[in-house]
């Protein structure tokens, strides 16, 4: 019987894709690891708490790191494409984050969103070269998704499924492996807690993997906006749990429960109210004079709610949250007084209660 041969070699596509490779690989290679700041709190509690600020990554935002994993995954399993666009469904940060690697290697991108992502993250994207793709209804972006990648010959990224395994969960300079390098010469250089919120539930995975690969006794918390569905299907042990509209706290919480987002690997999730979010972040900004995003506020108060359960134990130790992208791109949001009455938000119990907590060391009932 003959041999069948069927040999696809295309030299000019390895030559690009060996190209393109080299060039994400060199984005990580010249970037700078980012900061872990601390929050300040009193001495007597004998306890540290830091903030990984990856809003310092060349597109500003934690999503820099997913984007990059997620191009060299796509790259590598022959997915990308020269002349062909890679489409994503996000809700922001993500596309800023494509499209800079879409621009880097030379490929269209087109980001597919809620019509509610704020005007700044849409300027970013077509900054770098993407353009915007909206929809009335966020449940709807899969699928439109999808379907421009069939019309046009591209790549569907889908970081919702594909963001927890484009990581390199045993190290290679994660964030996870990142903090623990940081945190070496710290008197608490084990966290008693990490605490990262879920979009795509890709960075959490991420962390408690290496935590358990690793062998620490570090727990994880994910803390859930409102009007997601996270919280819910994971008390419930629900996969099919949803949630019918979509969250404010951009970046974060989801009407599904996505791939990517790995329940039986964390410990500990709080569901947050998008009031204290947001006294959170201006919290944040009066005590370090940054502004961050909302999601960071999620994380924060979470983070600070742990924080008063150690000191009411008397335990000391150190907690690590993200400062997950910068305030400047929310000032029309979650630094607007007007946005915040327009949404019937009332942060003032939540600053309160803060505030409170940091001068007494008391949660407030």
């Amino acid at each position: 019987m003959e041999t069948i041969d069927v040999d696809r070699s295309d030299a000019a596509y390895r030559a690009w894709l060996k190209d393109a490779v080299r060039k994400v690989q060199a984005d990580a290679n010249r970037s700078a690891d980012t900061h872990l700041l601390r929050f300040p709190l009193p001495e007597r509690w004998g306890i540290d708490l830091y903030l990984k600020d990856e809003s310092t990554h060349p597109t500003g935002s934690l999503k820099h790191r997913l984007a990059r994993s997620l191009f060299l995954y796509g790259l590598c399993n022959g997915w990308i494409r020269p002349g062909k666009p890679v489409i994503e469904a996000s809700s922001g940060s993500t596309a800023v984050s494509e499209a800079y690697f879409a621009k880097l290697i030379g490929v269209p991108f087109i980001a597919v969103m809620p019509r509610t992502t704020s005007p700044e993250k849409c300027r970013l994207i077509e900054f770098h070269g993407g353009q915007c793709h909206f929809v009335d209804d966020s449940m709807k972006m899969y699928e439109e998704s999808a379907a421009l990648a069939a019309e046009t010959g591209g790549h569907y990224m889908d970081q919702f499924t594909y963001a927890e395994r484009a990581t390199d969960w045993r190290g290679n300079n994660n964030i996870a492996e990142s903090i623990y390098q940081q945190l070496k010469l710290e008197r608490y250089p084990e966290p008693a807690w990490i605490v990262a919120t879920a979009g795509t539930g890709g960075t959490s995975a991420t962390i408690a993997r290496y935590v358990h690969y690793m062998q620490y006794d570090t727990r994880i918390c994910v803390p859930d906006p409102e009007n997601s569905c996270f919280f819910d299907g994971w008390t419930r042990g629900d996969a099919s749990a949803t949630s019918d509209c979509g969250s404010r706290i951009e970046g974060i919480g989801r009407p599904r429960m996505e791939p990517s987002f790995l329940p039986g690997a964390i410990d500990r999730m709080m569901k947050v109210p998008d009031a204290a979010s947001v006294a959170a972040v201006r919290a944040l900004e009066a005590a370090i004079g940054r502004k961050a995003g909302g999601s960071t506020g999620t994380g924060l108060w979470s983070a600070l709610k742990i924080i008063s359960e150690m000191v009411a134990a008397g335990r000391t130790g150190s907690v690590v949250t993200l400062l997950c992208d910068p305030g400047d791109r929310y000032l029309d949001k979650y630094y607007s007084d007007a946005w915040l009455a327009e949404q019937g938000l009332d942060i003032a119990p939540y600053t309160k209660a803060i505030d409170a907590f940091l001068a007494n060391g008391v949660w407030p009932e």
